[in-house]
């Protein structure tokens, strides 16, 4: 082999091992930028699930706190009509005590000294008899 033929083959080894260096580099920069790219998505899926979370907890309190608004709406309203029905019983029985009253005056007079009597008892027993005991 002559010089020139071998100086040729070993420029072409060099150039062979640059270009095997040169495509080894490549692929760890690809392997390298593939987990790189691998890690930022799964950083980016952590990221869009933990604001899947805190979207899915925010839509349950508006949830409870629409439901909490409605059951006191209801509770008002409930409140209000039960309110409204004690009023119109009140009155009823006001209405019905006062035509008896008007019927029958003698005995309605009757039944109230009778009922006064028996408060009057009753508060002085609970006062103790109102003997003039000391305690």
């Amino acid at each position: 082999m002559s010089d020139l033929q071998k100086a040729a083959d070993k420029v072409t080894d060099a150039a062979k091992g640059a270009a095997e260096d040169a495509l080894d580099s490549a692929k760890e920069a690809a392997r390298s930028t593939r987990r790189a790219a691998n890690r930022a998505l799964d950083d980016a899926e952590e990221k869009l699930d933990e604001w899947d979370e805190q979207l899915r907890a925010s839509s349950r309190i508006e949830d409870l706190a629409a439901r909490a608004q409605d059951f006191a709406n209801r509770g008002i309203n409930y409140m209000a009509d039960s309110s409204q029905r004690a009023r119109r019983q009140f009155h009823q029985a006001a209405d019905a005590t006062n035509q008896y009253v008007q019927e029958q005056p003698a005995k309605s007079l009757v039944i109230a000294a009778a009922a006064g009597a028996a408060a009057a008892v009753l508060v002085m027993l609970a006062r103790g008899g109102g003997r003039g005991d000391d305690r």
